[in-house]
């Protein structure tokens, strides 16, 4: 039995649903009534914060994907003193590739670190995945573009080996079923560096529209992310917009195509797959933008 935690989450979803159909699968969920179970998924609802209903979806689990995000909070812990009292074997961690930057002092790389080190001295075998940026954080442009065309981001010309979510997923599944990844720390960047303003004008020649990219001061990045996040999270985001215009997020690593066998997917790729999400309405007085025109247009 694998247990799936963050099944509803960005990577968490990929992952049960890229498993053998004939594997069986238990799902830790919140919402349990609401969570759309099929095959061989079993759905456990619980709670980090509630030991009983760890107890009880861990209970037969051979191998465990963790996907914790309340930043700061110790569901990392609580989650593998049940692991470790219900005998699981292996547990597979969704972490994220600044840990390894010795620069990287903010709250959520700090929180993330002493994950990890939870994991290695206390938890069952491990397998750390360590992704760069998710290429589908871009969405959140979506609703900017659909209404003015036009892409608002921090630091606009620094580059990111973000990575595509779907890539993630693969590799997770491989770890959690097959032998031999234990004890791994992965780190998993895209094929290539890129900045916002190119993700724009590659969004512009994919989406077929003109697209304007306008560059935000950190002041303006901090205000936004203060409606959104407490003040700690805000400043850990800041701090690491600024390692990313340094330059620390800029290093490609082979190791997603040697776990693979095949070469990671590219932000056109990821961007094609996805334009539906952008939906930009079209109108008579509008007419497509070559790519060539999109591309000067999304620079300026």
């Amino acid at each position: 039995m694998i247990l799936i935690t963050g099944a509803t989450g960005t990577v968490g979803r990929l992952v049960l649903g890229n498993l053998p159909a004939d594997q069986p699968v238990r799902v830790l969920t919140r919402n349990a009534p609401r969570f759309p179970a099929h095959g061989p998924t079993e759905v456990a609802q619980g709670d980090y914060a509630d030991p009983a209903s760890l107890e009880r979806a861990l209970r037969g689990v051979r191998s465990a994907l963790l996907v914790t995000s309340r930043i700061g909070g110790d569901d990392d812990r609580r989650f593998l003193e049940a692991a470790r009292d219900a005998g699981v074997r292996h547990i597979v961690k969704l972490s994220a590739a600044a840990v390894q930057d010795p620069d990287a002092d903010d709250l959520i790389t700090r929180w993330q670190r002493t994950n990890e080190d939870l994991l290695r001295t206390d938890g069952p075998a491990w397998t750390l995945l360590r992704p760069r940026s998710f290429m589908s954080n871009t969405l959140s442009w979506a609703p900017a573009i659909r209404s003015a065309g036009v892409v608002r981001a921090l630091y606009g010309d620094s580059p990111n080996a973000c990575v595509d979510p779907r890539d993630i997923a693969d590799v997770a599944v491989r770890a959690l079923t097959e032998a031999g990844h234990e004890g791994q720390a992965y780190t998993l960047t895209g094929p290539e560096p890129i900045t916002a303003a190119q993700q724009t004008r590659r969004l512009a020649q994919v989406l077929g529209i003109r697209l304007r990219f306008e560059e935000l001061t950190p002041e303006q990045a901090g205000a936004h992310w203060l409606r959104r996040h407490p003040g700690e999270v805000a400043e850990a985001l800041l701090h690491s917009a600024r390692r990313q215009k340094a330059g620390a997020k800029a290093q490609v690593d082979p190791t997603l195509p040697r776990l693979t066998g095949r070469p990671a997917r590219s932000f056109t790729d990821w961007a094609t797959d996805h334009a539906p999400a952008f939906a930009v309405p079209r109108t008579a007085d509008t007419p497509p933008a070559t790519p060539a025109t999109s591309a000067r247009t999304a620079r300026e």
